[in-house]
C-alpha cells in the first residue's frame, strides 16, 4: 500500500537561479514601477529624493527580501507551509498572506485589461485629441460619481472582454507550473518589457521639452529632507516596489535548488528593480516634459501618479506627440507585460498554498483557484462600479493588510520565536553576500519601528476622515470589513487539517533537504515537526 508520502506530488522547482531572477524581477517589476515610483520621487524632493531611496532600499527593503528568501528556501513551502514549518502558531501569518494575494489578484487583472485596450486604443488615438479625461472615466469606464457609489450589474463589455482574455492567459501559465509555466513566461515576458520600455525611454528623450521633464524630475529639493513624510514615503514605496510580505518571495524561493546562492540573488533582483525604476521615472518625466511645453505650463502642471498619470497623462501625451502612437504601444504594452508578470507571482502564491495544503495535482489546484477568481474579478470590475471597488481595496489591502502582516510577521520572527539566528545561519551556508548582526537588527528593530510608522500614520489618515469621501457602508464593506475579514478567515484555514496528501504530513523531500544540510543543525531547529494532523503537534 502506498504510504502519504509516496502520494505526495514532487515539489516543482524552477530550471535554474537565471529564471528565478528573472520571474522576481517580473513580480517585483510590476505597475507601481512605472506609474508611482517618478511622481514619489519627484514630490519627494527630485534628485534629493534618491537618498532617502537608498536608504530605505539598503536598509529595509533587501533585509526584508533576504527575510522572505530565508524563511521560503529554509523550511521549503508556501507562505502557510513554511511558516508552520517554522511553528504551528505561525501559519495563521502565511494564510493572511495568501488571502492578501487572493484580494489583490482580482482586482490587478482588471488594469491588466485596461492597458490592453488601451494598447489598441494607442494605435488608432481612440479617444480623441482634448478628450483623454472624459473618454477614460466615461467613455470606457463608464463610470458612476462619487455621489452615486454602490456596487452596479450593469456589465461594461469593453473591459469585461478583455479581463476574460487576460484570465484564460494567466491561467494557461499557471497550468503548466513552475517550470514549464511561470518560468518560461518570465524568459519571455521581462526581455521583451526591458526592450520595449528601453525603446520607449530613448524616444521620449527626443521629444521637445524631454530635458525640462527631466529637470523637474532631477534637481534636488535638499530642503525635502527635513521632512519625515519624504522618508516614510521612501520606505513605503520601496517596501511595496520588491514584492515583500505578499508571500510572493517566500513561496518563489521555495522552489529554488539547495545550493543555491540566496543573498546574492537578491541583491540581483533589488538593484535591477530599482534599476528599472529610474529608467521609468527618466522615461516618464521626458514624456511630462513634453506635454507641459505642449500645453505651456509647467511640469507640476501635469505631473500625476497611478491611473491618472497612465489613462489620462499618456494618452495625452500620445495625441499630441509626432509618432505618439509608437509611445502609445509601447508604454501600455510594458504595463501589460509588467501586470501579468506580477499577476502570476500574486496567483502563484494562492495555488502553492492550497496545493500544499490539500496535496492535489497542479493543473486541478490551479482552475480551483482561478477560476472562481475570474468569475468575481468579472462580477466586480467589469462593472460601472469599478474604479470605486478597485481604488478602495487596493488603499485598504496595502494600508491594512500587506502592512500590518510584515509587522505582525517581523515581529513574531524575530522576538517570539527568535527565529533570525537560524535564518542568518542559512543565509550563510549558501550565500555570497553573509549576514550577520546588522541584518538582524534590521529586520528586528529597524523595520518593525518603520512599518509600525507607516501603519499608524495610515490608520489616522484613514480615520479622520472617509477615505476618497465614499460612503461609510461602501468603506465597511470593500474597506474595513475586507480588513477584518482577511485576519479571520487567516485563522479559519490555519484550523482546518491538513490533508493526508498534502506536501506537509511526511515530506521526504524536506526529510532530504534537511539530511543534506551542511551543518550540524542544533537542538532548536533539528526537531522541526512535520505536520501530523492527529497529534497537537509543536513548532521549533
Amino acid at each position: 500500500m502506498a504510504t502519504a508520502a509516496t502520494q505526495t506530488h514532487k515539489r516543482e522547482a524552477f530550471s535554474s537561479r537565471n529564471v528565478f531572477i528573472l520571474s522576481a524581477i517580473g513580480s517585483a517589476v510590476g505597475l507601481g514601477n512605472i506609474w508611482r515610483f517618478p511622481y514619489v520621487a519627484y514630490e519627494g524632493g527630485g534628485g534629493a529624493f534618491l537618498i532617502p531611496y537608498l536608504c530605505a532600499l539598503l536598509t529595509a527593503g533587501i533585509p526584508l527580501l533576504f527575510f522572505d528568501y530565508a524563511i521560503g528556501h529554509r523550511f521549503r513551502g508556501s507562505a502557510p507551509l513554511a511558516f508552520r514549518r517554522m511553528h504551528r502558531a505561525a501559519e495563521p501569518l502565511g494564510w493572511w498572506q495568501v488571502l492578501i494575494c487572493v484580494v489583490i489578484a482580482v482586482y490587478y487583472a482588471v488594469i491588466v485589461a485596461w492597458a490592453a485596450m488601451y494598447t489598441w486604443f494607442s494605435a488608432q488615438l481612440t479617444w480623441g485629441a482634448g478628450n483623454e479625461d472624459a473618454f477614460f472615466f466615461s467613455d470606457f469606464l463608464q463610470s458612476q460619481k462619487v455621489a452615486d457609489v454602490g456596487v452596479s450589474t450593469q456589465f461594461v463589455p469593453q473591459v469585461g472582454i478583455p479581463l476574460v482574455a487576460a484570465w484564460l492567459i494567466v491561467i494557461v501559465i499557471m497550468a503548466f507550473g513552475v517550470k514549464r509555466g511561470i518560468g518560461r513566461a518570465n524568459m519571455i515576458l521581462m526581455p521583451l518589457l526591458t526592450l520595449m520600455f528601453a525603446i520607449l525611454v530613448v524616444q521620449s528623450l527626443f521629444l521637445p521639452g524631454a530635458m525640462d521633464g527631466l529637470n523637474a524630475f532631477f534637481t534636488p529639493n535638499w530642503e525635502a529632507l527635513a521632512d519625515p513624510g519624504v522618508w516614510a514615503s521612501a520606505y513605503g514605496h520601496i517596501f511595496f516596489s520588491l514584492s515583500v510580505a505578499f508571500g510572493i518571495m517566500v513561496t518563489y524561493s521555495s522552489y529554488l535548488k539547495r545550493k543555491t546562492d540566496l543573498t546574492g540573488s537578491g541583491l540581483v533582483v533589488a538593484f535591477a528593480n530599482s534599476g528599472f525604476e529610474i529608467l521609468a521615472g527618466i522615461g516618464v518625466f521626458a514624456a511630462l516634459g513634453f506635454m507641459a511645453q505642449a500645453q505651456s505650463t509647467e511640469v507640476a502642471g501635469v505631473a500625476s501618479s497611478g491611473i491618472g498619470l497612465a489613462f489620462v497623462a499618456f494618452p495625452t501625451i500620445v495625441s499630441q506627440a509626432t509618432g505618439g502612437s509608437i509611445i502609445g504601444v509601447l508604454f501600455f504594452g510594458a504595463l501589460v507585460f509588467a501586470g501579468i508578470t506580477s499577476l502570476i507571482s500574486i496567483l502563484e502564491v494562492i495555488v502553492a498554498a492550497l496545493q500544499d495544503k490539500l496535496g492535489w495535482a497542479r493543473v486541478r489546484t490551479t482552475l480551483t483557484v482561478t477560476i472562481p477568481l475570474a468569475i468575481i474579478s468579472m462580477a466586480l470590475f467589469s462593472t460601472t462600479t469599478a474604479l470605486s471597488v478597485l481604488d478602495t481595496a487596493d488603499a485598504f489591502v496595502n494600508s491594512f493588510g500587506i502592512m500590518a502582516v510584515a509587522l505582525v510577521a517581523v515581529i513574531v520572527v524575530a522576538w517570539l520565536l527568535h527565529k533570525l539566528p537560524v535564518l542568518a545561519e542559512h543565509l550563510n551556508r549558501r550565500s555570497s553576500f553573509r549576514v550577520g548582526t546588522i541584518w538582524k537588527v534590521l529586520v528586528g528593530i529597524l523595520a518593525p519601528v518603520v512599518l509600525g510608522y507607516l501603519f499608524i500614520s495610515e490608520l489616522i489618515a484613514k480615520t479622520s476622515e472617509p477615505y476618497s469621501g465614499y460612503p461609510a457602508w461602501f468603506l465597511a464593506i470593500f474597506g474595513w470589513g475586507m480588513v477584518v475579514a482577511l485576519v479571520v478567515l487567516a485563522l479559519i484555514l490555519s484550523a482546518l487539517p491538513w490533508s493526508g496528501r498534502s506536501h506537509a504530513k511526511d515530506d521526504p523531500e524536506y526529510d532530504e533537504f534537511l539530511s543534506k544540510e551542511e551543518y550540524e543543525p542544533d537542538a532548536e531547529t533539528s526537531a522541526i515537526p512535520l505536520i501530523d494532523t492527529t497529534t497537537k503537534g509543536t513548532g521549533a
